[in-house]
């Protein structure tokens, strides 16, 4: 449990506003656990070489059990992988944590979460959690994103507005993901469900300077490289972070439940635009992971985001990161 100074407190309304919270501040100090399912503490700080990394809480999404959320595979099927991973099997859980990199005094943002309820409406702890490690939200330099999914960018805009959260940073993403949200038409050409989402990407994001597209393979700031996993998204990308002897690949949503794609990774999410091409992705990066040594975190893996796989047989078996 966090105990919060004033000033912290302070800050944490200063952020939570920013993120969407303008008008009225409903946001308690970052002491979490409320249930089974939530962490216990809101941030968790680890090293790769001489790069700081904070691992930060958004919140959770509870999704209501659908046999689509996986294609050709039973809910049952889901319910029996979370339980042999010792997960709630009520409800799918999928939680977001995002990552800030502390590189030589510069702060870079891995993704900008969800925008305090504008994905889910519990998922509103990033800002107070942000205040509490001791990182302003101002001084973001870098937001480096992996792709255009509401959990993952929607905390770049205000709530209501749109207005930027970050105006001043360099907002980093794959040219083929930035081209292929706003490509005219796009909107008109996507699954009903999708078009809100694709409207807002398309009105909002093209009107803001400060994009930096790049390709695969890029040196996105020192020590760190964009490699594409494509499949979850047309551009979607990790990012590999590199510091002496040390790797840390951030995943996104390479493997974004690691219970139902570790033991199972030719398993197809209902969200994968390309569900073959994702499969190759996941395969791919999670057997480079292995053979490296490469550290991992994942957007939805069970705080602190991040874990470590090993091969079983033609799949992986998955272990997250304890918290203590």
């Amino acid at each position: 449990m966090f105990a919060m100074s004033r000033r912290t407190l302070l800050g944490s309304a200063a952020a939570a506003a920013a993120f969407g919270l303008a008008s009225k501040l409903e946001i308690a100090a970052p002491a979490l656990a409320a249930s089974p399912d939530e962490p216990s503490t809101g941030f968790y700080r680890y090293k790769v070489g001489d790069i700081e990394v904070t691992a930060i809480y958004d919140g959770i999404w509870r999704k209501p059990h659908d046999p689509a959320f996986i294609k050709g595979v039973s809910v049952d099927e889901t319910r029996q992988a979370l339980a042999n991973a010792h997960l709630p099997t009520d409800f799918m859980p999928i939680p977001l944590t995002v990552i800030v990199l502390n590189v030589g005094g510069r702060l870079i943002m891995m993704d900008a979460g969800s925008g305090v309820g504008q994905w889910q409406a519990n998922a509103t702890h990033l800002p107070g959690n942000m205040a509490a490690a001791g990182i302003d939200y101002r001084k973001i330099d870098t937001v480096m994103i992996s792709h255009f999914h509401p959990d993952h960018v929607w905390g770049l805009m205000e709530k209501g507005s749109n207005a930027p959260v970050f105006p001043n940073a360099e907002l980093v993403v794959h040219s083929a993901e930035y081209n292929w949200w706003t490509d005219p038409g796009r909107v008109e050409k996507l699954a009903e469900g999708r078009k809100p989402a694709g409207k807002r990407i398309a009105e909002v994001f093209p009107k803001w300077k400060n994009w930096k597209l790049v390709e695969d393979g890029a040196d996105v700031a020192p020590g760190i490289q964009l490699i594409s996993a494509p499949g979850h998204t047309p551009g979607h990308s990790t990012y590999l972070v590199n510091s002496g002897n040390s790797q840390l690949l951030v995943s996104a949503d390479i493997m974004y439940v690691p219970a139902l794609l570790a033991p199972h990774p030719q398993w197809q999410g209902s969200y994968d635009q390309d569900g073959p091409l994702a499969i190759t992705s996941r395969r791919k990066l999670i057997d480079r992971v292995i053979a490296d040594k490469i550290a991992i975190c994942g957007s939805h893996f069970p705080f602190p985001g991040s874990g470590s796989f090993v091969k079983d047989g033609n799949a992986y078996a998955f272990t997250p990161t304890s918290q203590a």
